[in-house]
């Protein structure tokens, strides 16, 4: 029974890690994830490593190639659409199912909102993508339901994986206002209007997306080899899809 539970809680010991690499978007889209480095790395067997690959790859967050491995997901547009549609229905209910914002929820959010402050101050975007993307989470961590909250973390890796793949531009400023204005409802009591305010803001997130390009497989190796940027051809024009929710005028 003991030797179960260890085993259990290594493999989530492992999921957590990568999930949380992919958070602060240290690990990026198409990583490669070699069992035996891992094994090694969290001192458990191959074996060990294989099932927590396989419970991540069931949450969309990894895949297998056959005879090469596990590697992180690649999101195409079609599914990057898919998650911003999700965020936005799951978001938005979670907000308009609040009846208050205890004093603490509110102080730990006020403080999370400085963190942002103080990370665009100092220029630093990796700990920017984490915060930013950690905002919401925290959010759905005020809810008190741990189903919710694995969801939102789950779709917010994968939304930062997006954003590695399609956003040209990181436009922290205008995502920390969209954070800023759903505070302020909250803090309101008019949750109506921050669920409002949360689809207008992943609305705006996502349309800083270029889901027309798809991204050069060989960039790294390219830019390693001091080789120039090769124009790659976009897909089939991608258009997002109108969010079902009800939104401010």
């Amino acid at each position: 029974m003991q030797d179960s539970q260890t085993s259990e809680t290594t493999q989530k010991t492992i999921e957590e890690t990568i999930v949380s690499g992919i958070l602060s978007a240290k690990i990026r889209p198409g990583t490669r994830l070699s069992e035996n480095q891992l094994a090694t790395l969290f001192s458990v067997s191959r074996t060990r490593v294989r099932e927590a690959m396989m419970r991540l790859e069931t949450r969309g967050i990894v895949h297998v190639s056959p005879r090469r491995g596990w590697f992180v997901v690649e999101p195409s547009a079609e599914e990057a659409i898919a998650v911003y549609e999700a965020r936005r229905v799951i978001e938005a209910g979670l907000l308009r199912s609040m009846r208050a914002l205890t004093d603490e929820g509110g102080k730990a959010l006020d403080a999370h909102l400085n963190e942002e402050k103080s990370a665009m101050a100092a220029g630093d975007r990796q700990r920017l993508t984490y915060l930013m993307g950690d905002f919401h989470i925290r959010i759905a961590e005020l809810s008190g339901n741990a189903i919710i909250v694995d969801i939102l973390r789950d779709l917010t890796a994968r939304t930062i994986l997006i954003s590695m793949l399609y956003q040209s531009e990181f436009h922290a400023a205008q995502s920390h206002d969209g954070h800023c204005r759903i505070f302020e409802a909250m803090q309101a009591g008019d949750f109506v209007r921050a669920a409002e305010l949360s689809i207008e803001h992943l609305d705006e997130v996502e349309m800083g997306l270029d889901l027309t390009t798809r991204p050069d497989p060989l960039s790294e190796l390219r830019s390693s080899l001091s080789l120039p940027p090769k124009a790659v051809p976009s897909g089939p024009t991608v258009r997002a899809k109108k969010p079902q929710l009800q939104r401010s005028n």
